[in-house]
């Protein structure tokens, strides 16, 4: 199978089509079999395309997107890295140690880290008590 894009001389519409070869394009179209959508006309002719080749230098959207995906996935990694190291984790308590810091003048050698809802994110940042939020990805890697 081919895709060709197609454009009438008449009224100027570009449409596509798809045939089984060149050759069958070539046939349909000295017959007159081809006409276009919108104003029916027979008056076709190819326009041109640059055909669709794999192994191209030139990496696909798709290679983009992934290629992206896999640095913002590293530098996300590197920040768990950076506050593992520097940051204690709290677990499921993170809001409670937050409060119990913030109103007790809690001082500690490293700041905290750990899991909280939005609403008690909500619920935080209301009591002027300041947290940020951080994606955070499970490194499932063996």
């Amino acid at each position: 199978m081919i895709k060709y894009k197609l454009k009438c001389r008449s009224c100027k519409n570009v449409f596509d089509s798809w045939f089984s070869s060149s050759r069958e394009y070539a046939k349909l179209k000295k017959q007159k079999y081809l006409s276009c959508n919108i104003c029916n006309s027979a008056s076709i002719e190819k326009t041109l395309m640059s055909p669709s080749v794999i192994g191209t230098k030139n990496p696909s959207t798709q290679e983009k997107k992934d290629e992206k995906y896999i640095s913002v996935k590293k530098q996300i990694s590197n920040y768990q890295k950076f506050i593992k190291d520097n940051f204690e984790f709290v677990g499921n308590n993170f809001a409670y140690e937050a409060r119990s810091i913030h109103y007790q003048n809690k001082k500690s050698s490293k700041g905290i880290y750990g899991s909280a809802s939005k609403e008690e994110i909500k619920e935080l940042k209301d009591e002027g008590i300041d947290t940020e939020i951080i994606p955070w990805i499970e490194n499932n890697i063996n």
